[in-house]
């Protein structure tokens, strides 16, 4: 049969995907999308049974009654009369049949239904889905991407939570521009655990069909992923737009926008998840809200692609002010070191965190996917630990300080040493 030879080519993604239970939920991925068409098609050719059930049979030999609607696993065959046929087409699924406008016969005999002709294997002929040696690789593939990209998020969590613990226990470092950095480390925090809490949820138990999941847990772990991007993103638009102040208004006391600041990059997010999240339960409830195919994809994506493109413009801004700045004799050396400092951070942040993003937002899910998930997992895991390395442990106003407190506590170590001494040699 073609209906196990489909499956099994399946099953090494999504385990327990037949027989198939009544649809509950949709799905989009590509390979979900072929479990789901199955599911509708055994769904509707069910209720036509139970409909026929009901009706009262005509009077006359059970076996002159005809041949009953009966599903095969992979078609619907409508009740026909003894001695009659029936022709059904090959399961109209792109990608996944060659031969999609092939023909089917069954006859209804006396004794029931025949076998199909030709066989559903000879007239609806698979496409290379590959096979159990490709299954294997494939698997193999994606572990040794969430080793790397659960390496990544370590690494850039550990960096995240010393350079946050730095900025809070030094009170000189405490300012505008630290705080602003300090709310940036956060939103990439809030963004690893959500890639562990997502992996926690949807992918703990192998045995879970990934296709038909619809939980709240897995929702809420895919809004709470959702928001988190969305803060990366906004947060980084804050560091633009706070450079870009920071030379404009040389002159101004930036404490006046901090709120405005935290608005931006902690209530966009929010208010935008929660129109996401309105939308899906109204319109789109179904599976795990994880298929980026759908058009309310755009509720999310929307606002990302709004971000980056106010970053570039600033980026281009920023750049034309700062060479202004230089250049000008009126400003000090200074000054300069300070508008270079974090100049060189944030242009440098600004087209990193921005390019993939577009680039991949023009094209469709299913196009470049292994260069995709490489740079989304493995080269994004490590983010927050450039965005530590730059801001924090490069930066030589933290250097300073903590040479300066380093150099205090040893000559206080010392000091201390030298009294006990002191104190025993005295006693």
């Amino acid at each position: 049969w073609l209906v196990p030879c489909l499956l099994r080519s399946l099953n090494a993604r999504h385990p327990t995907v037949y027989p198939f239970p009544p649809p509950k939920v949709r799905a989009t991925h590509p390979d979900c999308s072929v479990v789901l068409y199955f599911q509708e098609q055994e769904a509707e050719c069910l209720e036509i049974i139970r409909s026929e059930s009901q009706t009262p049979a005509p009077p006359g030999p059970p076996r002159q009654q005809g041949c009953l609607t009966e599903w095969d696993g992979v078609s619907c065959w409508s009740a026909v009369p003894v001695g009659q046929s029936r022709a059904v087409a090959c399961p109209d699924i792109l990608h996944v049949f060659k031969k999609s406008k092939a023909l089917i016969q069954r006859n209804c005999t006396e004794s029931g239904w025949s076998f199909p002709s030709p066989p559903y294997y000879n007239a609806c002929k698979l496409e290379a889905i590959g096979s159990n040696n490709n299954n294997e690789a494939k698997a193999s593939y994606f572990v040794t991407m969430k080793v790397l990209y659960t390496c990544g998020y370590s690494t850039s969590l550990a960096a995240l939570f010393l350079a946050v613990g730095i900025f809070s226990c030094f009170r000189k470092l405490h300012c505008t521009r630290n705080s602003i950095h300090i709310h940036f480390f956060t939103s990439f925090i809030l963004r690893g655990a959500a890639v562990f809490i997502k992996d926690a949820v949807l992918f703990s138990d192998e045995s879970i069909d990934h296709c038909t999941m619809s939980t709240v847990n897995c929702k809420a772990a895919i809004s709470f992923f959702q928001y988190s991007v969305l803060a990366n993103f906004y947060w980084l638009l804050v560091e633009g737009m706070y450079l870009q102040t920071l030379l404009l208004l040389t002159f101004t006391s930036d404490k006046r926008y901090i709120w405005w600041y935290i608005l931006i990059g902690w209530g966009v997010p929010m208010l935008t998840v929660c129109v996401w999240v309105v939308t899906r339960l109204q319109y789109d409830n179904h599976g795990c809200w994880d298929d980026y195919t759908s058009l309310y994809w755009w509720v999310i994506k929307a606002p990302i692609l709004l971000a980056i493109f106010v970053n570039f413009l600033i980026f281009l801004n920023v750049t034309r002010m700062l060479a202004q700045k230089i250049r000008s004799p009126d400003i000090s050396k200074n000054y300069k070191q300070q508008y270079m400092r974090l100049t060189k951070s944030t242009l440098l942040l600004i087209p990193l965190f921005g390019v993939h993003y577009v680039v991949f937002a023009l094209f469709p899910e299913h196009i470049g996917v292994d260069a995709r998930l490489y740079f989304e997992l493995v080269l994004g895991s490590y983010q927050g630990f450039l965005v530590a390395l730059l801001y924090c442990f490069l930066n030589g106003e933290v250097q300073a300080e903590i040479k300066r407190n380093w150099g205090k506590w040893q000559s206080s170590m010392e000091s201390n040493v030298f009294n006990l001494a002191t104190q025993d040699f005295t006693a």
